[in-house]
């Protein structure tokens, strides 16, 4: 398998995986609040993961706590906690995602100061272009809604931790794996919001089976696939490009809930979808080869991806 055809396929599951985690929020919380999801969410990933590590006889670096747990609490607490507790206090679920779509460009504006990886004219118009296409898809459930003003800075504050995590990430070149990075980030989320649940008397599940089938679409697809991906693609392949991916998670979100839970798209989505798509593609596409003073094609240098 070629380098390129693997990136494609990276990319591919980061795009479904990542949109299948607004999908699960949608299914557990029909069932329970938001904390105590993701208090047993993140307790049973961390389970898990620990058991696949114990089978590997993985060890865990020195000072790997220290740069996970930041990470964890970063991409993992501070965003989903950030995201999820503006909607429930009454954003609005489109709303979120459109400030939460700001992130690839918080990315790619602060990469070249942070880790020297500059983004050409064509990749910001790209990146324009897509914040403007997610606005397309997710029109129909725009608005201020019921929140107080201050809500809204809950999903932008969690917004900004995971580009700062991103960041982090891809500056601090972390010698654990993604297995363990995941182990450790899961484990750091496992313990901040289960005190969360503790503190507030929702840790107890509900009965309904629906609830432990919410789990393991948020554990299996969401957690293992979606983060497990993202950290795949951003080792990689960069903090940009992983962040402009996530521009068309908003499109498959809207697909993952049409055949879902039947919910029909607003006509304007069909527009913001193929901007999505043109936004990333500009963003992305490898750069053209040029010939050199021998009248050869070259191809160099690429514009940074990440």
């Amino acid at each position: 398998m070629t380098r390129m055809r693997s990136d494609l396929l990276a990319g591919a599951a980061l795009v479904v995986l990542w949109s299948s985690g607004f999908v699960g929020a949608d299914l557990g919380t029909r069932f329970t609040g938001a904390d105590t999801l993701l208090a047993w969410r993140y307790a049973i990933a961390a389970v898990v993961l620990w058991l696949v590590l114990a089978v590997r006889r993985t060890p865990v670096p020195p000072g790997a706590w220290r740069r996970q747990g930041l990470l964890g609490v970063l991409c993992q607490v501070l965003y989903l906690g950030g995201v999820v507790t503006g909607v429930g206090l009454g954003v609005p679920a489109g709303t979120a995602a459109l400030i939460a779509a700001l992130q690839p460009l918080v990315v790619a504006t602060a990469a070249g100061p942070v880790l020297g990886e500059h983004t050409s004219v064509r990749q910001r118009i790209g990146l324009a272009g897509g914040l403007v296409g997610v606005a397309l898809v997710v029109a129909g459930d725009l608005g201020p809604g019921d929140a107080p003003w201050w809500a809204f800075l809950l999903p932008a504050g969690g917004m900004a931790c995971l580009s700062a995590g991103t960041l982090l990430e891809r500056r601090l070149r972390p010698p654990e794996s993604p297995l363990t990075s995941m182990t450790l980030q899961t484990t750091t989320g496992a313990v901040l919001f289960g005190a969360v649940a503790v503190a507030t008397g929702d840790v107890a599940p509900p009965a309904d089976p629906g609830f432990w089938g919410a789990i393991v679409w948020v554990v299996v697809l969401s957690s293992f696939g979606g983060y497990g991906s993202y950290l795949l693609v951003l080792r990689r392949s960069g903090a940009t490009r992983v962040s402009t991916l996530l521009y068309l998670t908003a499109p498959t979100t809207m697909a993952w809930t049409f055949v879902m839970f039947g919910e029909a798209p607003a006509p304007v989505a069909v527009p913001g979808i193929a901007l999505c798509a043109a936004g990333v593609w500009l963003v992305l596409r490898p750069p053209r080869p040029r010939p050199d003073r021998l009248g050869r094609e070259t191809v160099g240098p690429p514009a940074h991806h990440g």
